[in-house]
C-alpha cells in the first residue's frame, strides 16, 4: 500500500481593506458631485424664477424675488384675451414646415455625398461647412432687400410672409447637418444598395424604402434642432414680419416687454413657460433616437 502525503495547506494572508477616509473619497468622487449640483442649480433657477413670475400677482418681477410668495393663475388666463395663441401656431406652422424641408434636403444631400462619386465631392463637402461658420443673421440686411424686390413679383414672397419666413430658413438648412447626416449615412453599408440594384430597384427606390428607415436615428436628431432653432429665432423673424397677426412667439413676446413703461412681466412670463412644453414634449418622444443618431453620426467613413 502507498501512503498518501497531505502537505499542510498555505495560507495566504488576507489583503487588508483599505478604509475610504472623507477627504479620499472628496478628492475621488465627491468633488463630481458637488460640481453636478451646482450646474443643477445655475440651471434650474431661471426656470423656477420665470415659474415663480408667472404665477404671482401683478405684471411686475420686483414683486416675483421671493419665489412663490403668491399663486394665481390670472397670467395665465388673460393670455386668452391676447393674440398669444395666434404666435404659438405661427411659430409651430413655421418650426414644423422648416424642420421636414431641412430633414429632405439635407437627407437628399447627405445620400448623393455618401454614395457617389463625382468631381468637386469634397470641395462641395468643404464648402458647406465654411459657409456654417457665417451666421445667417449676418445678412439679415441683403435679405430685406431681396424680399422688398421679390415681393414687387411675388406677393408671397415678399415682406411680412411666413412662407418668404419658412424659405429664409431653409436657405441655411445645409452645412452642419448634412455632414451630420452624411458620417450615419456612411455607417449604412453599402452591400444593401447593391443588393436592391440587383433586384431591380433604382436610386430612388433604394434611397426611399430602405436608406432612410435605418438612417431614422439621425433624422430625428436634425429635425429636433431644427424646431429647436427656428421656434426661438428672433432676429430675422423680427425684420420680416410686421404684421402682429404674423409675428412668432420670440417677436410677440418681447413687443410685451420692449417698452419698460408698459412692460408685462406677468404675461411674458407665463407665455413663456407654455412655448416650453412642445419643445419639451417633443425632445421626450425622440429621445431615444438622439444619442444614437449623434454618436453613430460622428462616424465619418
Amino acid at each position: 500500500m502507498t501512503a498518501t502525503s497531505t502537505a499542510p495547506a498555505v495560507r495566504t494572508p488576507s489583503t487588508p481593506t483599505r478604509r475610504r477616509t472623507a477627504g479620499r473619497w472628496f478628492s475621488e468622487l465627491g468633488w463630481r458631485h458637488v460640481v453636478g449640483v451646482v450646474f443643477v442649480v445655475y440651471a434650474a433657477f431661471p426656470i423656477v424664477y420665470v415659474l415663480s413670475a408667472s404665477v404671482a400677482e401683478g405684471g411686475t418681477l420686483t414683486g416675483s424675488n421671493q419665489l412663490f410668495d403668491t399663486f394665481s393663475t390670472e397670467n395665465y388666463a388673460r393670455l386668452a384675451d391676447t393674440v398669444y395663441w395666434s404666435w404659438f401656431a405661427n411659430s409651430v406652422l413655421i418650426a414644423v414646415a422648416t424642420s421636414i424641408g431641412t430633414v429632405l434636403m439635407g437627407a437628399a444631400a447627405a445620400y448623393a455625398f455618401s454614395r457617389f462619386r463625382f468631381t468637386g465631392r469634397r470641395v462641395g463637402l468643404t464648402t458647406l461647412l465654411i459657409l456654417q461658420m457665417f451666421p445667417q443673421m449676418l445678412a439679415f440686411v441683403a435679405i430685406f432687400l431681396l424680399l422688398i424686390s421679390l415681393g414687387e413679383v411675388v406677393p408671397a414672397l415678399g415682406l411680412n410672409s411666413r412662407v418668404a419666413l419658412i424659405c429664409v430658413y431653409l436657405g441655411g438648412a445645409l452645412g452642419v447637418n448634412t455632414f451630420l447626416m452624411y458620417g450615419f449615412f456612411n455607417t449604412v453599408p453599402r452591400e444593401l444598395d447593391e443588393a436592391a440594384k440587383i433586384d431591380g430597384a433604382t436610386h430612388a427606390q433604394t434611397y426611399w424604402t430602405i436608406i432612410l428607415r435605418l438612417v431614422t436615428p439621425i433624422l430625428a436628431v436634425v429635425a429636433l434642432l431644427s424646431i429647436i432653432a427656428t421656434f426661438g429665432e428672433f432676429v430675422i423673424a423680427r425684420v420680416l414680419l410686421q404684421s402682429e397677426s404674423n409675428w412668432t412667439l420670440a417677436v410677440g413676446l418681447y413687443s410685451w416687454v420692449s417698452s419698460l413703461l408698459e412692460a408685462n412681466w406677468g404675461l411674458f412670463a407665463a407665455g413663456a413657460v407654455i412655448s416650453t412644453i412642445p419643445i419639451l414634449a417633443l425632445f421626450l418622444f425622440l429621445q431615444k433616437y438622439i444619442v444614437g443618431g449623434l454618436t453613430a453620426g460622428s462616424v465619418k467613413g
